[in-house]
């Protein structure tokens, strides 16, 4: 388990999967794998981008070895009725084409044990509140990185209090352009200033 740790901190995609393979061959319980392995070593990777030795492309590298792992673990969580901790939906403002940084969120939550609905890039409000009758997710996570499309992210709000939808779900925004004062401003519940910090957050909505 400690060498699986380490393969995902240095963002080693093959031998992740094959030692999550192994370990299962082996008689490891996956959800045992997922919360004392993967998580942790995400976390970890989520501390040290937040301290300033990692960065974008070291949590990038990681995310994806981590994702490998999960990949092999998810059809036999399913199969044990192993649930996620939540659901969220997550995606790019209307106008913006940007999304190293909304993939970056998205892994980090499903690190976490979420399961993440992304509606990708370009996202209309409209779409964001057909995904939340849908899905009926904790939260929705709002991304945008040309200061241009950071209006948009109202429009979300408003379409969702004007829906009725307002009160059951919990709006996330981040990027480069935002900052407390325009969340504060829009309505949003939540600033996250990089992706552990929205993953905390997300966390603390279902604990």
């Amino acid at each position: 388990m400690d060498q699986l740790k380490e393969y995902v901190k240095s963002g080693k995609a093959k031998e992740t999967t094959g030692r999550v393979q192994e370990l299962i061959a082996g008689g490891m319980d996956p959800e045992k794998i997922l919360k004392e392995a993967l998580i942790p070593a995400m976390d970890e990777v989520g501390d040290l981008f937040q301290k300033g030795e990692y960065f974008v492309p070291e949590m990038l590298v990681a995310a994806r070895a981590m994702k490998g792992g999960v990949d092999v673990l998810k059809p036999l969580l399913v199969e044990s009725g192993v649930e996620a901790v939540g659901k969220i939906v997550v995606g790019t403002a209307k106008g913006d084409l940007h999304d190293i940084g909304k993939n970056l969120v998205v892994m980090a939550l499903e690190g976490a044990g979420f399961e993440v609905v992304d509606l990708g890039v370009d996202v209309a409000a409209e779409k964001f509140v057909a995904a939340v009758k849908e899905h009926k997710p904790v939260a929705v996570g709002l991304s945008a990185l040309l200061t241009t499309t950071m209006a948009s992210m109202q429009e979300v709000i408003e379409m969702l209090e004007k829906e009725g939808l307002r009160g059951s779900v919990k709006v996330m925004v981040g990027g480069a352009p935002l900052d407390q004062e325009f969340a504060d401003e829009i309505g949003a519940d939540f600033y996250g200033a990089d992706p552990t910090a929205g993953k905390n957050y997300a966390r603390s909505l279902v604990e």
